[in-house]
């Protein structure tokens, strides 16, 4: 019988890997990447938007990307957006498009960043544990007004735990495969 107590709040599990790998995006290991600025936001028309909503952003060079808003007169507001994001990155405008270089890496830069990726890391691990606890509330609930019998629930229980460990496994691998690049002179 499959769990439905983890079926319904699949989404949420991987709502949590989603985050996590968005994450990782905006993390610059030395090479240019439109995930590292596609979600700073810019003042434009009066109101904050994310910049990946009104301007192409593309890879020039391994390390040099070009963002052109659509409305040139939208110009200044991207390039100031991008500096007050303060994101390390070299912000350059002309005429039609601002271009953003992403720095050489030193070893302390890599290092500190190893350790930025394993802080989301635990905070994505903290996101999968919080559905965990959901779901196991949801399958206790069941138990106490007889839905479900004993047996079931540590069936479910079990499963519960096999896929927060595989969930966690995937998360592990994704760090892993990000700092393995982040170290990569």
């Amino acid at each position: 019988m499959a769990n439905e107590f983890i079926q319904k709040r699949e989404g949420d599990f991987q709502g949590a890997i989603e985050h996590f790998k968005k994450e990782l995006g905006g993390l610059r290991a030395g090479r240019a990447n439109p995930a590292m600025v596609e979600n700073v936001m810019v003042d434009a028309y009066g109101s904050k938007m994310p910049l990946k909503q009104m301007a192409s952003i593309a890879v020039q060079e391994a390390r040099t990307m070009v963002v052109e808003p659509w409305d040139k007169n939208l110009l200044k507001e991207v390039e100031k957006a991008l500096n007050y994001a303060n994101l390390g990155l070299g912000i350059s405008a002309d005429s039609s498009l601002v271009r953003v270089t992403v720095p050489q890496m030193t070893e302390e830069n890599r290092k500190d960043l190893v350790k930025l990726m394993s802080e989301k890391l635990e905070a994505g691990k903290i996101a999968v544990r919080g559905v965990r606890e959901e779901v196991k509330d949801a399958i206790t609930t069941a138990f106490q007004s007889k839905e479900i019998t004993e047996d079931d629930k540590y069936a479910h229980f079990k499963e519960l735990d096999e896929k927060v460990v595989k969930l966690n496994k995937e998360l592990q691998e994704l760090a892993e495969a990000k700092e393995k690049e982040i170290m990569n002179v």
